[in-house]
C-alpha cells in the first residue's frame, strides 16, 4: 500500500513539472528552436548550397563596391555614396540570417537565444526598411541629375547626402523598434519551436498565447507606409525623369540619359518584385506548401542582396572600369 502511495504521489509530481514546464517555461522563454525548413530536412545540405553561394557572392560583392568607391575619387559623388550605404545594408541584413541558417543545416543547430533571436527580428526589418529608403534616396539623386542637372551639385552636397542618410537610418531604426519589443512583452506558453531558418516577426509572435493583434496590426501598417510611401516617391519621381528624357531633341541623346538610370530600375526591381511574390504567396497562397514560403522568405532577403553589387558592377562603367583596373594590375 505505501509503495502504491508513493508510486502515486511521484506520477503527481510527474505529471505536475510536466504541465508546469508547458506552460510556464515558456512564458519567458530563454531559448527557441529553429526547424530550418520543415518538410525538407532530408535535403538541407543541398538546399545549403545555393544559399551559401548567394551568400558568398553578397560578401564579395558588396566588399568590391565599398572598395572601389573609396580608393576612386571619381566616384566621390552622391549617387555612390548611396551605393555604399546599400552595401552596407545588405551585408548586414544578409548576415544577421545566413550564419545561423548554414549552422541549422549543416550542423543541426537549431538553437537560439531568445533575446538574440528578437536582436535578428530588429536587424531585418531595420535593414529591409532603410534599404527601401535607400531606394528611394538614389530615385532623388537620378531626378535631380535629370531634370535639374545644372543644380545638382548644388543641391546634392555632401552636407545634404548626410542628413539624407541620417534620416534613412533612423526611420529604419525606429519604425523596426516595436517589432521586438512587442514579441518580447507576450508569455509564450506553447512550444518554443519557429518552423522557419531565421526568427520572421509572425512566426515568433504565432508562439505567444495571447492576442497578438497588435503586433500583426503594427506589421502590416509598416508594410503598407514604407512601401507605398516608397513606391510612391519613386514613379513619381520617374514620371518626371521620363517627361524630362522624352523631351530631348535626339534619340541618341534620349537612350544615353536613360541609360544612366538602368542600374537604379534593376536594383528597384529587384528589391520589390520578390518581395511582393513573397507578401502576395503568405497573404493568399494557402494553399500553398510552407516550404515554399519559407524557400520565398530567404530568397527575398538574400537576392537582391546578391544582384546589387553585380548589376552595379555590370552595368556603370566608372564602376566596372575600375574593377577591371584592379583586377589587370594585381601583380
Amino acid at each position: 500500500m505505501q509503495a502504491t502511495l508513493f508510486c502515486l504521489k511521484v506520477g503527481d509530481l510527474l505529471s505536475y513539472s510536466m504541465s508546469h514546464s508547458n506552460t510556464t517555461d515558456f512564458s519567458s522563454p530563454s531559448t527557441f528552436i529553429l526547424l530550418g525548413i520543415p518538410g525538407l530536412e532530408a535535403a538541407h545540405v543541398w538546399i545549403s548550397i545555393p544559399f551559401c553561394v548567394m551568400y558568398t557572392v553578397t560578401l564579395l560583392g558588396n566588399f568590391t563596391i565599398l572598395f572601389i568607391v573609396k580608393t576612386e575619387p571619381r566616384l566621390h559623388e552622391p549617387m555612390f555614396y548611396f551605393l555604399c550605404m546599400l552595401a552596407v545594408t545588405d551585408l548586414v541584413l544578409s548576415t544577421s540570417i545566413v550564419p545561423k541558417m548554414l549552422s541549422i543545416f549543416w550542423f543541426n543547430s537549431r538553437e537560439i537565444d531568445f533575446s538574440l533571436c528578437l536582436t535578428q527580428l530588429y536587424f531585418i526589418h531595420c535593414c529591409i526598411a532603410m534599404e527601401s529608403g535607400i531606394v528611394v534616396a538614389m530615385a532623388l539623386d537620378r531626378y535631380v541629375a535629370i531634370c535639374d542637372p545644372l543644380r545638382h551639385s548644388t543641391t546634392l552636397t555632401n552636407h545634404s547626402v548626410a542628413k539624407i542618410s541620417l534620416a534613412v537610418v533612423l526611420r529604419g531604426s525606429i519604425l523596426a523598434l516595436p517589432f521586438p519589443f512587442l514579441a518580447r512583452q507576450w508569455p509564450y506558453c506553447r512550444t518554443n519551436i519557429i518552423s522557419h531558418t531565421y526568427c520572421e516577426h509572425i512566426a515568433v509572435v504565432n508562439l505567444a498565447c495571447a492576442d497578438i493583434r497588435i503586433s500583426s496590426y503594427y506589421g502590416l501598417s509598416v508594410a503598407f507606409l514604407v512601401i507605398g510611401l516608397d513606391v510612391s516617391f519613386i514613379t513619381v519621381s520617374y514620371i518626371q525623369i521620363l517627361r524630362a528624357i522624352f523631351s530631348l531633341p535626339t534619340k541618341d541623346a534620349r537612350i544615353k540619359t536613360f541609360g544612366t538610370c538602368g542600374s537604379h530600375l534593376c536594383v528597384i526591381l529587384a528589391f520589390y518584385i520578390p518581395g511582393l511574390f513573397s507578401f502576395l504567396t503568405h497573404r493568399f497562397g494557402h494553399n500553398v506548401p510552407p516550404h515554399f514560403h519559407i524557400l520565398m522568405a530567404n530568397i527575398y532577403i538574400l537576392l537582391p542582396s546578391m544582384l546589387n553589387p553585380i548589376i552595379y558592377g555590370v552595368r556603370t562603367k566608372q564602376v566596372r572600369d575600375r574593377l577591371l583596373w584592379h583586377i589587370t594590375h594585381i601583380e
